[in-house]
């Protein structure tokens, strides 16, 4: 009898195991889904250049404090923004279709942090990237990555919107897109950033709600590195968004190259 106990209680175990679990979306998880609910709906397509940034590899590994190549590409493409309005625009539905220019750059860089027991994604928007020194973005980044979630304003902001009932933080993620130009630029961004090359790997086609995504791979020994926008064909074609890569290749390998020699030439002073 104890035996049939046994294998009965294993036979329940064993099922158990085999119907698995309901596990609720967690505030992070409703972020992404309203994310990729809005991103879906943008027809994007992806631009990809090869960049040989070999000398500015050279020059930041000998900068003192190194800035990070998320601080460098980001202050490239606003740079290349500044004088490209088109960068800056977005596509608005409300009251009717139409696009807005904003005034300058605003990067919604995309972090991975820890809630809990979990890895998370979350948003945070630097301003004006094209008029900071790669000190103060790299400082900035730092920042976000090691100040507590619960005390970063853009973090805990994203997750009360995701608290929210399911009609109502739609609304709320309708109205900042497409119905107030500066303000969606001042809590959402105007052009995204993200990557993960140092951990090995890259995406091909990141989603967004923002016109552009700026996306790069793994930088090989000899400099050589895939650099990607993503872009929203309503307000952008794709030969504007490739003379922009161009532009950016050309801006990493004499502005911000000045920029990182200048940091070796204070410290040998």
């Amino acid at each position: 009898m104890m035996g049939a106990d046994f294998l009965g209680q294993g036979r329940a175990m064993n099922a158990a195991k085999s119907n698995g679990r309901w596990l609720p979306l967690s505030a992070p998880r409703r972020l992404i889904c309203d994310l990729m609910h809005f991103a879906r709906k943008l027809p994007t397509v992806p631009v990809e250049r090869r960049m040989n940034l070999a000398a500015v590899a050279a020059a930041r590994q000998q900068a003192e404090p190194r800035p990070s190549w998320c601080a460098l590409f980001t202050k490239a493409l606003a740079f290349v923004a500044a004088s490209r309005p088109e960068l800056r625009r977005s596509y608005m539905t409300f009251p009717w279709a139409h696009l807005y220019e904003h005034p300058q750059s605003v990067a919604s860089i995309a972090f991975e942090r820890q809630l809990g027991d979990a890895d998370v994604v979350l948003f945070a928007p630097l301003r004006a990237p094209e008029s900071q020194g790669l000190q103060e973005i790299d400082a900035w980044l730092r920042r976000y990555k090691e100040t507590p979630v619960e005390k970063v304003p853009a973090f805990r902001r994203g997750l009360a919107i995701s608290r929210l009932p399911l009609p109502l933080r739609r609304f709320v993620w309708w109205f900042g897109l497409n119905v107030w130009g500066r303000k969606r630029a001042h809590y959402m961004g105007t052009f995204g950033v993200s990557v993960y090359a140092g951990l090995g790997a890259a995406s091909l086609h990141p989603l967004s709600p923002l016109t552009t995504v700026l996306n790069y791979g793994i930088i090989d020994p000899a400099g050589n590195v895939d650099v990607r926008l993503v872009y929203d064909h309503r307000v952008l074609d794709g030969a504007t968004v490739a003379r922009a890569l161009e532009d950016m290749e050309r801006v990493l390998n004499c502005e911000i190259l000045a920029e990182l020699r200048y940091f070796k030439a204070v410290d040998a002073a």
